[in-house]
């Protein structure tokens, strides 16, 4: 075998050719130039944009309750009555309900990182898709009940959590399909295209309730009428998405589960250092998005009384949607520096100066300082989460070549290994960041509960931030420690 062929690269025209139809992939490499233009590469494509069709729809269906929540004191449900003038006990119940589905989606991102490998990206993202039936049509029916108690939604909000875990078997999924160089772009569109849905829902929900309240009644059967309206709008999209994946994604082979692989991922110090750095941008990314409706509508109530805003909803969604798309532009600096280290830590500073100036707008009682303030930290947060995402499998692959290099290991199947460690990590790595969404918004809820005040959760924020950015530098960057606890890095820059 030639070294060529030891890497993969080997140049001899691949016998593969593409097919609209989903099926099992018994060979797959897309790192070989060859196979990649022979039809690799519109497969992968092909793979990609169902993927995050479905993805999408997870978020959307995952950040729902964020939109619903601040029209359900409207709708009838006492336990929310009074949000937008600020009650305390309004403000806490709409941030229980909205920081549940972020804690279930957490939980679930690892099993469903764990079910590609088992039962296949086609299977299994129909499943995850179709699982998304289960939370709306429980919203459509209970939200038409008025005495309805407030456990029984949140019940119904931890099952919106099934959303969120498809972002980690979307993720695991694609990281599959495409090569080394074109991995950061890929995985950041993917991303994107889930973090998307979050914008979507917290403009389409709002709109659609005003619109329901405007065809019936400005009354708490109008704006029921309108949340029915808002959760039917999704029901033909989770159809496509389910039916779309089954019968046009398809399923590689060498991505079946080794076992070893995970217990070297789970194992990997570089997992939980990047798990703890995904926490500051992904964390704050969804929590951000789950309650930033609600603060709008609890900071800054006489926004209500403004013409030009027909819903405060209809502000909230600019924070994901600008996070959504500077997501990409990470991963695509990330790609062309050779890991992304540096972009994160200046992200993490960026992040923390963005909460400073949140602080200094609610003092100021200034919603555009305060709109601005929070566009750019989402902004960052976007940008650090395709950051932070790249540094996985550049770590992995480069970890596993090492290994390879010095043991005598065959570098083509380390290559295979490192691709399975990378999605495994890539489970935990996303499910401990979507779990710290549910700590940011906690501690806004605790603070605001026992402080009558959120700065103090929000200064909180700005030191954390700052200890990542200290630990990123450690761990990544210092000349000293590059190669002995960064080897990845250090070898994609070479």
């Amino acid at each position: 075998m030639t070294a060529l062929a030891a890497t993969g690269q080997e140049t001899e025209a691949p016998s593969f050719e593409y097919q609209k139809k989903g099926r099992w992939l018994t060979r797959w490499n897309p790192d070989n130039p060859a196979f990649w233009e022979a039809g690799g590469k519109q497969t992968a494509r092909k793979n990609l944009w169902f993927s995050v069709f479905a993805e999408n729809l997870g978020f959307s269906i995952w950040v729902i309750w964020g939109s619903i929540v601040t029209a359900m004191g409207s709708a009838g449900f006492d336990f929310l009555v009074g949000l937008g003038k600020g009650n305390p006990t309004a403000v806490s119940n709409a941030l229980l309900l909205t920081s549940v589905p972020t804690l279930v989606g957490a939980a679930l991102r690892i099993p469903y990182t764990f079910a590609v490998p088992k039962f296949g990206g086609r299977a299994f993202t129909a499943f995850s898709a179709a699982m998304l039936f289960i939370p709306t049509l429980g919203i459509l029916y209970f939200v038409n009940q008025p005495s309805t108690p407030m456990w029984v939604f949140l019940v119904l909000a931890s099952l919106a959590g099934v959303g969120g875990g498809n972002f980690s078997s979307s993720m695991a999924n694609i990281s599959f399909f495409f090569p080394e160089g074109k991995k950061g772009a890929a995985l950041g569109l993917n991303a994107a295209g889930g973090n998307l849905g979050v914008a979507q829902t917290q403009l389409i929900v709002p709109l659609l309730i005003t619109f329901g309240t405007h065809l019936m009644a400005k009354d708490a059967g109008g704006y029921r009428f309108g949340i029915t309206l808002a959760v039917l709008f999704w029901l033909p999209f989770i159809v496509v998405a389910t039916v779309g994946a089954l019968y046009f994604m398809d399923s590689i082979a060498d991505a079946k589960s080794d076992g070893k692989s995970y217990k070297l991922a789970l194992t990997n110090r570089h997992t939980w250092i990047m798990a703890f750095l995904y926490i500051g941008t992904f964390g704050s990314f969804i929590g951000f998005s789950f309650a930033f409706p609600t603060l709008i509508k609890a900071t800054f109530p006489d926004l209500a009384k403004i013409g030009w805003i027909t819903t405060l909803g209809n502000l909230a969604f600019l924070g994901a949607l600008v996070g959504s798309f500077s997501r990409p532009f990470g991963g695509w600096v990330a790609d062309k520096v050779g890991g992304g280290a540096k972009i994160t830590v200046y992200v993490f500073g960026g992040m923390s100066v963005a909460v400073a100036f949140i602080v200094l707008a609610v003092d100021l009682k200034s919603f555009p300082l305060y709109l601005a303030a929070f566009l750019v930290l989402f902004v960052l947060a976007g940008i650090g989460n395709g950051s932070t995402y790249r540094m996985i499998p550049s770590i992995f692959n480069a970890t596993a070549k090492k290994y390879a290099a010095e043991h005598g290991i065959d570098i083509a199947e380390a290559a295979i290994s490192a691709k399975r460690q990378a999605g495994a990590a890539i489970g935990v790595i996303g499910s401990v960041g979507a779990a710290g969404g549910f700590v940011v918004q906690q501690a806004l809820r605790l603070s605001n509960v026992h402080l009558k005040t959120m700065a103090p959760a929000f200064w909180a924020y700005a030191v954390v931030f700052l200890v990542m950015a200290a630990v990123t530098w450690w761990c990544y960057l210092r000349t000293s420690f590059a190669a002995d606890r960064a080897p990845s890095l250090a070898y994609a820059s070479v």
